[in-house]
């Protein structure tokens, strides 16, 4: 007896999962993944002795920040357009790491005489400054910043992250799409 395919239909082949449970494993991917991530982080930090600078602390937040859409995503299983809503906040969360990632390695490609003169630490800026400014001088960078003290396969830690908020944005928007049936 023959075993009877499904259909295929045009949109279907576009569709990268095609079951809730899938939906559910996938954004609980993306919290290992951030997981893993931010243990590396600590783990470059506490034991590698790799001081995080104002712009690193930024990529960290908006990682968690990401991590935290995909649980959430993850344990509530939403329906309907509220499972779009998840991706949209998990593309703009990723998209925002990936800006903040994408200017810690502008300003560390900056020629020598435009690097900019250091600055004072994270923890007096914010406690020094009202938000927004806090926030405008942190992302302005500091020669801090412009040091690369890692790197991997030719690339800095701030160019890997910005590599990571690119594949979890799309993981976002992926796993958070699609229309599935009930």
């Amino acid at each position: 007896m023959k075993q009877r395919l499904p259909r295929q239909t045009a949109n279907r082949s576009l569709v990268l999962i095609d079951t809730k449970h899938q939906r559910r494993w996938l954004n609980l991917a993306g919290v290992g993944v951030v997981v893993g991530l931010i243990a590396y982080a600590l783990f470059a930090q506490h034991v590698l002795g790799l001081e995080a600078c104002p712009l690193c602390i930024f990529q960290r937040v908006a990682f968690i920040a990401g991590g935290l859409v995909f649980l959430v995503a993850g344990l509530h299983r939403p329906t309907g357009l509220s499972v779009r809503a998840y991706g949209v906040l998990g593309l703009v969360v990723n998209g925002t790491g990936a800006a903040i990632a994408g200017r810690h390695v502008y300003i560390q490609n900056l020629p020598a005489d435009q690097i900019p003169a250091c600055g004072p630490g994270f923890d007096y800026i914010m406690d020094a400054f009202p938000l927004l400014e806090a926030l405008e001088l942190v992302l302005t960078g500091s020669g801090e910043c412009a040091e690369v003290v890692w790197s991997f396969l030719g690339l800095s830690m701030p160019s890997w992250a910005f590599v990571w908020f690119v594949l979890l944005g799309g993981l976002a928007v992926a796993a958070n799409w699609a229309r599935l049936p009930n």
